[in-house]
């Protein structure tokens, strides 16, 4: 009856996980027991989230695969969930493994599981078996399906391959979802029981699955055993309990085999004996062993005499017989250790004892260690690391001015320039006229790449110090003399030539005419400034700005015309002393000047002529009352 309920149970948790219509007693089928853990196949449309909550009530995860030999173990369950599945349509499949990544948690390609990480525990395992390169994202969780053909037979040759992707939800459980497979993990196996007749076993897992062919048992399973031909009139049961009789040792706690018959002896099932069948004379029999191997105390199982025999060391442990046979320990490969079972081997964390000079990753079974960024391996004699300079590269990584760090750098400019924000490595002007603060000139301030420069206003000039305008003061001498003789007394670099001088002609009303001639101006930095009165004088400018003075041509009331040959010998002495700015000045003060003089003479000679208009006048009107008669007088 218990039997029966539990047989129920499971068949009725099928048709509540959706299974396609399997058959009778299929999912009790799909169940396979190995070394120290049992392996579940289900059908079920799920999320992975939900596959995880079915397998974690009945105490396991969803299934891991550390190693080739598990993913076998996984491969057999689902092959028997998938044989009474015979008229599968062609079509691929996943079943959710409990492979994970979490949100915010990036893809890690150096790693053999990509940053994803086991349910169980245990985030970096050697063995994966992807199907195609990783999406590289970190926005979402993603989980992780074998994938399979379910329409072809599952070859040990071709083991399923893993897929990422979403992890589902109950109402989108992803794209060929099919099923699941779970993993319980337990301290101990017992051997199957050994019938020496005939007879039928069902046992009932702890995750309340039940099958009548399990390679090993676990502990806490029950079996029952019915022995007889099927008449229920003449069936006899029993009823077992896997225990651990000491540790790490198994057993149901029966002698002998069971449902033994004369009728049959050591002919059915070879008596139910591990290895030797020995018949008595009155139909009964013995188990026995061969050389090397021992009887266990259920008289039916064989043992070896060395304990290593059975390779109870699990992964990559080595078994180490003990003295006198009796024991045995198990031995781990450099860079790893025992676990909490002595069974099997855990990597070491060699990084925990800070081996590395700078940065330290753990690998299995081992570890390496890498230079923190700006350092690079150094050589014989500099140590694990040493510093990049940065500013050697070619080209160089700043724009202007570098400066090497102990593990980075830092980029500088010129006066007159500044770091941009974008990067730190750029140099950008510095508008100096355009800052917030005050103007660094006091009148005009023109900026330029990298620095600035002052200018002044027309009648002013810049003081000594580049910033300040001053006014320009020009003194103005009368000639002391002739010019010719002015111009001899002048000394070497003075700041002007003479001027323009005329000599007189007479025109063709017999007036004064100058005819002129031309002077070259010059003027000396640092001579004193005097000017004749038709010298002509110019402001100062902007710096930088230079103006050539022009050739000008005045009229002069009188003066003797200089030689020819004097204006060579004046522009070699005047080149030698010329200064622009002081130039300009005089040339515009002087110009303005020589204006004002011609328009002085122009109405001198205005007035001179009405003068001698009137003049003319009076000298006519006696002359003509001289001639009139007089009245009176008969002509």
């Amino acid at each position: 009856m218990e039997t029966g309920m539990a047989t129920f149970t499971g068949l009725l948790l099928l048709l509540l996980l959706g299974q396609p219509g399997a058959g009778t007693g299929g999912d009790t089928e799909a169940v396979v027991c190995a070394g120290m853990a049992c392996y579940t196949a289900h059908w079920g449309k799920l999320s992975a989230a939900e596959a995880q909550n079915h397998c974690s009530q009945n105490g396991g995860n969803l299934a891991t695969v550390k190693s080739k030999e598990e993913a076998q173990h996984i491969q057999r369950a689902l092959a028997q969930l998938l044989r009474p599945e015979a008229n599968l349509t062609a079509r691929m499949g996943k079943f959710w493994i409990g492979l994970q990544r979490e949100k915010g948690k990036c893809l890690d390609p150096s790693l053999p599981l990509k940053g994803f990480s086991w349910v169980g525990g245990g985030e970096d395992t050697p063995y994966a078996n992807w199907y195609k390169e990783l999406r590289s994202s970190c926005i979402s969780k993603r989980c992780v399906s074998l994938l399979l053909d379910l329409s072809q037979p599952l070859l040990s040759s071709h083991l399923p391959r893993w897929a990422e992707g979403p992890c589902g939800s109950s109402d989108s459980p992803g794209n060929n979802i099919e099923g699941f497979v779970c993993k319980f993990s337990f301290k101990g196996m017992c051997r199957p029981l050994a019938l020496g007749g005939p007879g039928q076993v069902t046992y009932t897992t702890p995750f309340q699955t039940t099958s009548s062919s399990l390679e090993a048992v676990p502990f806490a399973s029950a079996a029952n055993v019915v022995c007889g031909d099927g008449d229920q009139d003449k069936s006899q049961s029993h009823y077992f309990l896997c225990k651990e009789k000491a540790p790490d040792v198994f057993d149901w706690g029966s002698s002998g085999p069971l449902c033994v018959s004369p009728k049959y002896g050591c002919n059915f099932n070879n008596g139910g004996c591990h290895q030797d069948c020995f018949e008595g004379g009155d139909g009964s029999f013995l188990c026995g062993c061969r050389p090397g191997f021992r009887l266990l105390d259920d008289l039916v199982t064989c043992a070896s005499r060395n304990p290593c025999s059975s390779s109870p060391c699990r992964g990559g442990a080595t078994c180490i017989q003990g003295s006198h046979g009796k024991n045995y320990t198990c031995h781990c490969p450099q860079g790893y250790q025992l676990d909490s079972s002595q069974l099997d081997c855990v990597d070491v964390d060699e990084c925990q004892d800070s081996p590395c000079a700078q940065e330290c990753v753990n690998t299995p079974g081992g570890f390496r260690c890498e230079c923190w960024v700006g350092y690079e391996p150094g050589g014989p004699g500099e140590g694990a690391c040493r510093d990049v300079d940065e500013c050697a590269l070619d080209p160089s990584p700043c724009a202007q001015g570098c400066t090497n760090t102990d593990g980075s750098f830092y980029c500088s400019c010129q006066e007159g320039y500044a770091l941009a924000e974008e990067g730190g490595t750029q140099c950008q002007d510095v508008d100096e006229c355009a800052g917030p603060g005050v103007s660094p000139c006091d009148s005009l301030c023109v900026n330029t790449q990298g620095s600035f420069h002052c200018g002044c206003l027309t009648g002013w000039e810049l003081a000594p110090n580049g910033v300040s305008c001053t006014m320009g003061l020009v003194s103005l001498e009368p000639p002391s003399g002739p010019p010719e003789e002015e111009y001899k007394g002048k000394k070497k670099g003075s700041t002007m030539a003479p001027a323009a001088t005329a000599s007189p002609t007479r025109g063709p009303e017999g007036t004064p005419r100058a005819t002129p001639t031309t002077r070259r101006l010059s003027l000396s930095p640092d001579a004193p400034v005097s000017s004749d009165p038709l010298e002509m004088l110019a402001p100062s400018v902007s710096p930088g700005v230079r103006k050539e003075p022009s050739t000008h041509h005045v009229t002069a009331a009188s003066g003797p015309q200089e030689p020819a040959g004097g204006d060579s010998s004046i522009a070699k002495q005047n080149d030698d002393g010329t200064d622009g700015q002081k130039l300009l000045l005089f040339y515009i003060l002087g110009t303005v000047v020589a204006i004002l003089l011609l328009l002085a003479l122009a109405l001198g000679l205005l007035v001179y002529r009405k003068r001698r208009a009137k003049r003319e006048e009076k000298e006519e009107k006696p002359q003509n009352a001289a001639d009139s008669p007089t009245p009176g007088t008969d002509c």
